[in-house]
């Protein structure tokens, strides 16, 4: 049984190291992309922005679409209810005050008709596209709950001059003005997805919160239609994209803050959800997340129980050592993670500097909950979103279960 400690103890320590090794790349390609000079490419382009319920901040949110750097874009939001509560705060941000704005956006409220066999989003997002203007160049789609910085839409679009990309995309960083375990757990659990992103546009995924694709090219690979049935927008475009054979650029610039804070059950509902789609939309890296959250956690906890209680003085110094590689790694990954995201969101430096002994401590515990929720995605495909509760048949197939 030992020896079957010592080969997990030894793969551990290898797939630490090369984390840590993916940690000096991410950084590095932060640096040197956002050295870049500023984008002049800047077409027409459509904003969608599907909104359903009050999120945190969400005025600030929305205003922030309306303050982009970028000289010609219209911003389109879109509710299934025009009684839904973020109804009156796009009124308010649409018609307040705009001496804060560069440039004068045009705006529209449209009202998606209720989902049918897909998710609530997926209706709104088909909803929308149709209402854009014909001088449309390129669709950018961006999450309620997500905060874009002013040069967001030029550099996100920026990598859409070439004609051959599939999309652009950032990610979410979470932020939380007042801190607590709960939301600096969900922070570090969804870092780890955050740096899987990089210079490799054939792994890249887009995500739903921050991805721009040339109208052009959305036409083409008919991505309205084949949205039917599905509940995850991003797991649809880049299983199409990679279909087509486009490449995904991850655009550093365009990472993009969720400001708000989390409760541990909002914290459990939200990484188990994310789970429970990738099992049904992407089974090898659920498969995978499963597997690998399960090994670190067992060679971990083997390696503290043999520290602490073995007798064998080899057993002993290889559980030691594995501890205290795994540790480094680990943390170093985790510093140059945060490193490479304090470059690219300038506006919440303070935020980040408190971000510190979270990600450098919590990387320990964020494995356990990846392997709750994978479990938990193994036994139910069920889950609630945004009030809705969905039973997930397969990647194309959503059944709406209550509203």
């Amino acid at each position: 049984m030992i020896y079957v400690f010592y080969f997990f103890a030894t793969l551990l320590v290898w797939l630490s190291f090369k984390s840590f090794r993916g940690g000096i790349a991410y950084l590095r390609f932060f640096r040197e992309e956002l050295a870049k000079p500023r984008s002049t490419f800047t077409p027409f382009i459509t904003v969608i922005a599907p909104c359903r319920g009050i999120d945190e901040g969400l005025d600030q949110n929305l205003a922030a679409l309306l303050k982009q750097d970028f000289p010609e874009h219209e911003v389109i939001f879109v509710v299934d209810d025009e009684n839904d509560p973020a109804v009156p705060v796009i009124m308010s941000v649409s018609t307040g005050n705009g001496s804060d704005r560069l440039f004068n956006v045009a705006t529209k409220l449209i009202v998606a008709p209720k989902a049918q066999g897909c998710a609530q989003k997926i209706a709104n997002l088909r909803e929308a596209v149709l209402h854009a203007d014909d001088r449309s160049q390129a669709f950018v789609f961006v999450d309620s709950d997500a905060r874009p910085s002013p040069d967001w839409l030029r550099a996100l679009v920026a990598p859409l001059a070439d004609e051959n990309i599939g999309a652009a995309t950032g990610y979410r960083w979470f932020i939380s003005k007042a801190p607590t375990l709960a939301s600096e757990m969900r922070s570090v659990w969804n870092a780890s997805i955050a740096s899987a992103l990089g210079p490799n546009s054939s792994s890249n995924f887009t995500w739903g919160g921050s991805t721009a694709i040339r109208r052009d090219v959305f036409e083409r690979i008919e991505m309205r239609e084949k949205w039917a049935g599905t509940l995850s927008d991003d797991f649809a475009v880049t299983r199409i994209l990679n279909e087509a054979k486009l490449p995904i650029v991850f655009v550093p610039q365009a990472l993009t803050a969720s400001v708000e804070n989390c409760t541990w059950a909002e914290l459990f509902e939200f990484t188990t959800r994310q789970m429970k789609i990738t099992r049904v939309c992407m089974t090898k890296l659920w498969v995978m997340s499963m597997i690998g959250s399960a090994v670190f956690s067992a060679v971990m906890i083997a390696a503290f129980l043999i520290s602490i209680f073995g007798k064998d003085v080899i057993a002993v110094s290889v559980s030691i050592g594995t501890l205290v590689l795994v540790s480094a790694f680990s943390i170093g990954k985790s510093w140059l993670r945060l490193y490479a995201v304090k470059l690219a969101l300038t506006d919440y430096e303070t935020e980040l500097k408190l971000q510190f002994w979270p990600h450098i401590t919590l990387w320990l515990l964020t494995p356990s909950l990846f392997l709750y929720n994978s479990l938990a995605a193994a036994f139910s495909q069920r889950l609630k979103w945004r009030g809705i509760t969905y039973e997930l048949k397969s990647p194309t197939e959503t059944v709406i279960i209550s509203n």
